[in-house]
């Protein structure tokens, strides 16, 4: 159960399923007064990695202050295998909000998960750690549902990166819309694409949405790397 007392940090990567956590989380009333970002290097098993760098502008759109986190240090040689590279991509985002608990009572975070027990067992381990609420309004909800409240309260979702059988180039640049989850919901017929991405199928990016004041206006070249492909972005501004 979360509390509107204290002040909430929100998870934030600027793709949907955060941006849809913390639009529920201001819907609900909870007291969000920072957005939190780690870029990764790389891929990631904990967290979304594409154009993390425009969330300051989204920032900025939304209103709320942003802190951004790097990703510090992994082991040499790629040894680790994914649960310990899991926990170790968890440190400094733990240490920034051990630091931030010095400067404000937070209440609680925000997060997108949806399905992946992987990323939500580590978060709410970290919690209860630090000894604060966890909001996942995600979790475990109809993917097909969610995807439609998401479109349905306004969200403009475009597709940055793809990496998955049945998404081709065609993909990159696309905004996901009732059309698009139509052909993705064939595409987990034949395939198991997630219908939201949630296995790195495809990544997103918000660029319009009801607790934004400006929209996200981008430039972008696509990058196809025979089976995969992403938008490289060269230029990111804020609407009037």
């Amino acid at each position: 159960m979360t509390t509107s007392e204290g002040e909430w940090v929100s998870l934030f990567s600027g793709g949907k399923d955060s941006s849809w956590a913390l639009y529920r989380a201001l819907e609900d009333g909870l007291n969000v007064t920072r957005l939190l970002t780690v870029h990764p290097e790389g891929d990631s098993y904990m967290y979304h990695t594409p154009a993390t760098h425009l969330t300051a502008l989204v920032a900025e759109s939304v209103g709320i202050d942003l802190i951004e986190v790097e990703p510090g240090e992994l082991d040499a040689e790629g040894t680790r295998d994914s649960g310990a590279q899991g926990d170790s991509e968890l440190e400094p985002l733990e240490a920034a909000l051990r630091e931030l608990q010095d400067d404000i009572d937070i209440a609680g975070v925000t997060a997108g998960a949806v399905e992946s027990e992987f990323q939500t067992n580590r978060i709410r381990a970290m919690c209860d750690r630090l000894g604060i609420d966890l909001f996942a309004p995600l979790w475990q909800e109809d993917p097909r549902e969610l995807a439609d409240a998401m479109l349905d309260a306004g969200f403009e979702i475009l597709i940055v990166q793809v990496a998955a059988h049945g998404l081709d180039e065609s993909w990159l640049g696309r905004t996901l819309d009732h059309e698009a989850l139509a052909e993705l919901e064939d595409l987990h017929d034949e395939y198991g694409v997630h219908l939201l991405g949630e296995g790195g199928e495809f990544e997103t990016l918000v660029t319009d949405a009801p607790h934004m004041s400006r929209k996200l206006e981008l430039e972008y070249e696509t990058v196809w790397e025979g089976t995969r492909g992403y938008l490289e972005i060269t230029d990111a501004r804020l609407g009037e």
